[in-house]
């Protein structure tokens, strides 16, 4: 039996979701920003901006009226970037199903949220339970996985996590993106998901940094860095996400070691669609970097990238989180530096390996 689905974002990724649901015979609500970019899709059954190539099913229906896309829904699917993502949710609290707690929600987003009070960064959960009805309190699920929209959307074979502290709610959206070429598995583990979820992105930038180097080092310094030594940050990275999510509250150290934990990173860092490694190579390839005096500074015009790094956004609120709670996470930290102008990256790359050769 079919499902009425509604997915609030239409990046690639929430365009890929769409299609997996909507090749499975349910009817799709697409909410996209721009009116001109529903118009296209509904007009040619693509995303030619953000998923070239792929023809979406006449069952995914556009639209840039957010409240239209969101009533009347059996579920919803939250896929607005993180900068973003709260004042998609503050335009829907006055849905009816939505205000009564009658439509299931989960969030695709990665990253951290900042806290309205001014506190330490938030995760994404936590905030929005803040928001929505109390009936979502312990309620929202969680999705994330060694995934890109650009394979998911051609049938490449890959899993995804789906955490709720709402056992039934997990199963429910597990059984509605499942497939025979996308496995998704259930976890209660939530804290643990989103952190990996977030965090995973800083070390996908610097992953991207230290590829650049390994390809054409820099005039005058030796050809030192290999697969090797890209491994070694690799696992070094996925350390300090660990720390960082049992310091957060995880209550799986096996989520780190799932897919939801190495597979996401190894993927987000070794893919040629990762954004993020695309952006941590092209501060050094284009040094993309120059136009901005700091952190700050990349982050209100993020736009001029012309793609967004969720990295850049989670490396501040990493940084600050690794403080609150006094953890040491050199590459996180590092990166931050890098974005914020305060050191090249590479004097990053001299210290994490001159960190790990002395300890």
């Amino acid at each position: 039996m079919s499902a009425k689905i509604a997915v609030l974002g239409a990046g690639a990724w929430g365009t890929a979701v769409a299609k997996v649901i909507a090749d499975k015979g349910n009817e799709v609500a697409l909410w996209a920003h721009e009116p001109s970019a529903a118009a296209i899709i509904n007009e040619t059954r693509t995303n030619p901006r953000y998923l070239p190539g792929v023809v979406l099913p006449a069952n995914i229906r556009a639209s840039a009226d957010i409240v239209e896309a969101a009533s009347d829904r059996e579920f919803i699917i939250l896929a607005a970037p993180s900068l973003y993502l709260l004042d998609t949710v503050k335009q829907i609290l006055n849905v009816p199903a939505i205000r009564e707690g009658e439509t299931a929600i989960a969030v695709i987003t990665k990253g951290f949220l900042p806290d309205a009070k001014g506190g330490s960064p938030r995760l994404i959960l936590e905030t929005l339970e803040d928001y929505l009805p109390g009936f979502y309190r312990q309620s929202l699920v969680y999705i994330a996985g060694p995934s890109h929209a650009e394979e998911v959307s051609r049938g490449k074979i890959t899993g995804l996590i789906a955490a709720s502290e709402n056992a039934k709610n997990s199963i429910r959206f597990r059984d509605l993106l499942k497939s025979k070429r996308l496995f998704v598995f259930s976890s209660f583990d939530v804290r643990g998901v989103q952190v990996a979820a977030a965090a995973k992105n800083v070390i996908a930038i610097a992953f991207g940094i230290l590829d650049a180097l390994k390809t054409r080092p820099p005039a005058g310094a030796e050809d030192v860095f290999g697969d090797g030594t890209e491994s070694l940050l690799l696992a070094a990275g996925l350390n300090e996400i660990q720390t960082l999510g049992m310091a957060m509250g995880a209550t799986h150290p096996e989520t780190f070691t799932s897919i939801s934990g190495v597979g996401d990173l190894d993927v987000t860092c070794r893919s040629i669609f990762g954004r993020n490694r695309r952006f941590g190579r092209e501060i050094i390839e284009k040094d993309i970097l120059r136009p901005f005096t700091s952190l700050e500074d990349l982050l209100a015009r993020i736009n001029e990238i012309g793609y967004l790094p969720e990295g850049a956004v989670a490396a501040k609120y990493v940084k600050v989180l690794a403080e609150k709670h006094k953890l040491k996470m050199p590459i996180s930290t590092g990166i931050c530096q890098i974005l914020n102008r305060e050191i090249k990256p590479m004097e990053f790359v001299d210290n994490f390996l001159g960190g790990m050769i002395s300890r």
